[in-house]
């Protein structure tokens, strides 16, 4: 509730008999004016009334109380006065601002700068921003906020009150560990299974483009044996039924020169020695690709969901190992 108006009431004077019989008045004696508090709602409907004795109706205020930054500020639909506590080590700009429009509906932007016209960004704590004077805009109406010095603490009750905190802290954890860890557990629990769901459907996608292309590899690996074969017959029909060794010696040396020419030129387009499991496994991932992209497979999407369903498992082991480390010291 706001002082939305003030009025002194001057005390009635009764009059008194005078000498001739006429009443005449008392003679004032100076008494003590009473200010007179009155409560009411919205001040439009009190226009004469309206003032104040402290600060200005519109203008932001900073103050400290019991150690917590107390903002004072009118509220642009209601015109009231709204008071937010600041927590300054866990609050942020954004979270204040946040609070702000929550409160009144009617406010529609709102922003905080500095001095010299620089915008904060949301995330700064309120602890860094109420170190020095910054402007508030709220509605494109720009208020100018002067925070009060606040008391400097010493280093021994700074430092006391660190080791508080820390003890805190240590006190916390250790009385709310069991808990935490079992909530963490439920969680891993309930993504696992979102993440296996997911994964599901497309698992039996990639198993039947896998099928076809380790059946086309094959086929392929199946053809080069068979080319091999077939140039092993040729040059043994030409080198024993239609020609000589001394014929065929040079040919057949060509030919060698000519697969180790090729052997090189995979070497320079792939990184990659010849080895027949690296050429199997590099054709297998040419076949599988062409087939995710005509079946609109998305391997990126499948790693992801792979990685993090990896990530997931690996800390639910953790969570569990922890558990029953903490169970076996309570035993």
């Amino acid at each position: 509730m706001l002082l939305r108006g003030a009025c002194t009431r001057r005390p009635r004077l009764l009059p008194i008999p005078g000498p001739r019989g006429r009443a005449r008045p008392r003679p004032r004696t100076p008494m003590p004016q009473v200010l007179c508090v009155k409560l009411c709602g919205n001040p439009k409907y009190y226009p004469s009334h309206l003032y104040s004795t402290v600060v200005p109706p519109d203008e932001i205020t900073v103050n400290y109380r019991h150690g917590l930054p107390l903002i004072t500020l009118t509220l642009p639909s209601r015109k009231e006065r709204c008071q937010f506590v600041v927590k300054p080590m866990s609050s942020t700009v954004g979270s204040f601002l946040q609070d702000l429009q929550n409160e009144d509906k009617g406010v529609k932007t709102a922003a905080i700068f500095t001095a010299d016209g620089s915008e904060i960004p949301a995330s700064t704590l309120m602890e860094i921003l109420l170190m020095n004077d910054f402007k508030l805009v709220i509605n494109k109406i720009t208020y100018d906020v002067q925070c009060p010095e606040k008391e400097k603490v010493s280093m021994e009750h700074a430092t006391e009150m660190d080791n508080v905190k820390s003890l805190v802290h240590r006190l916390f954890t250790a009385l709310h560990l069991e808990e935490f860890q079992k909530k963490r557990e439920h969680h891993l629990l309930e993504r696992i299974d979102h993440l296996k769901g997911q994964l599901q459907p497309l698992e039996q996608i990639k198993a039947g483009i896998e099928a076809r292309s380790e059946a086309k590899t094959s086929g392929l690996l199946w053809a080069g044996l068979a080319l091999l074969s077939v140039q092993g017959g040729a040059l043994a029909w030409l080198t024993w039924w239609v020609y000589s060794w001394d014929i065929m010696e040079p040919v057949t040396y060509f030919i060698t020169f000519a697969n180790s020419m090729v052997f090189f030129a995979y070497f320079i387009v792939t990184r990659q020695d010849y080895t027949y499991a690296a050429v199997k496994s590099r054709q297998f991932l040419h076949f599988f690709h062409k087939k995710s992209k005509k079946q609109h497979f998305d391997v990126v999407q499948y790693n992801k969901l792979k990685e993090d369903l990896a990530k997931a498992t690996e800390s639910l082991k953790q969570v569990r190992h922890s558990l029953c480390y903490a169970r076996r010291g309570a035993q």
